[in-house]
């Protein structure tokens, strides 16, 4: 197992329910109890039961004003969707607020998957295949656009994106640019992505033996193309429900609608020594750098605290 520390990050998803004052003040909770990074999703739709009010915020919109607001923790995007935006107004929207933070921000890109939310915002959802292509796309455009040299211009002509002179600017404070996030379980497209474009590999909620799988699917697509696989931060997201005891366990199980035999099975669920044990087998097997922490109550700063207490200083 690795011995270099685990960076912990908060992420939350507040197309369930959060405004951004909620936002914030787990935010603010995550920068002071010490964890490395505050994550969110890209959704603008909730999920299953939840009524998702007061409604959904936006991702990039949220982090310009947490980036005024907070002065440490990295901020970022699990996963921008590709089908939200396109990506000569995106690329400018990061590096501005990368610029906002001071230099803190990391941006996650992914097709986009969600297709209710599509629907109900008039989003065009196209087939799979081309929403990948359009992904290969706005990733080169993108990381394009910021580390094209001041001065210089930028042109690209692809299948569904044409930029023609293009000044790129602004310009992030992260040279050449804000890291690049790149997840998901395709066995093909997305380690090829990966080993092209990026510097963190993310997977989330998926099994042990699965991520073992795809990891050396990034490492084999990285040694194809000549890149070194260390060069590719690990690292996973999975729900977090931590207590003191079985009861405060499955109390916030039943918060966040969930079975506690569930979670202890798919996510880290228990006691703190429990939840320390299963990240050392995660570490043991797949030597990830990062865990992303999904908290799925985000009015719960108790359990943030008793993370940063219990959990976090054994890792």
């Amino acid at each position: 197992m690795s011995t270099d520390a685990l960076a912990l990050r908060i992420f939350t998803e507040p197309q369930q329910g959060a405004s951004y004052d909620d936002l914030l003040a787990i935010a603010r909770h995550t920068e002071d109890a010490g964890f490395d990074a505050f994550f969110r999703s890209d959704h603008y739709l909730s999920m299953g039961s939840a009524s998702g009010l007061p409604g959904p915020t936006d991702a990039w919109v949220t982090l310009a004003g947490l980036a005024r607001e907070t002065t440490r923790v990295r901020l970022g995007t699990l996963m921008t969707a590709a089908t939200f935006r396109h990506p000569g107004p995106l690329a400018i929207s990061v590096a501005q607020v990368d610029r906002m933070s001071g230099g803190r921000v990391e941006f996650g890109l992914g097709t986009g998957w969600y297709e209710e939310e599509h629907t109900a915002y008039g989003i065009p959802f196209p087939p799979l295949r081309e929403r990948f292509d359009r992904l290969a796309e706005q990733l080169e455009i993108v990381t394009g656009l910021w580390a094209t040299p001041d001065g210089e211009k930028f042109s690209f002509a692809g299948q569904h994106y044409r930029l023609t002179d293009s000044p790129a600017l602004p310009k992030p404070v992260q040279r050449p640019g804000p890291p690049v996030l790149i997840g998901g379980g395709g066995p093909k497209r997305t380690p090829a992505l990966a080993a092209r474009f990026a510097d963190e590999f993310n997977l989330p909620f998926v099994s042990l033996d699965f991520a073992v799988t795809q990891f050396d699917r990034v490492s084999a697509a990285c040694a194809e193309i000549g890149r070194d696989p260390e060069s590719v931060i690990r690292s996973v997201a999975l729900v977090v429900c931590v207590g003191r005891d079985d009861a405060e366990i499955a109390r916030r199980a039943d918060r966040i609608g969930r079975a506690v035999g569930e979670l202890r099975e798919n996510g880290l669920a228990g006691t703190p020594d429990e939840v320390v044990d299963r990240i050392g087998q995660w570490r043991e097997r797949t030597e990830i750098g990062r865990l992303y922490l999904q908290v799925l109550d985000i009015a719960d700063l108790d359990q943030v605290d008793l993370i940063a207490e219990a959990v976090a200083p054994q890792l």
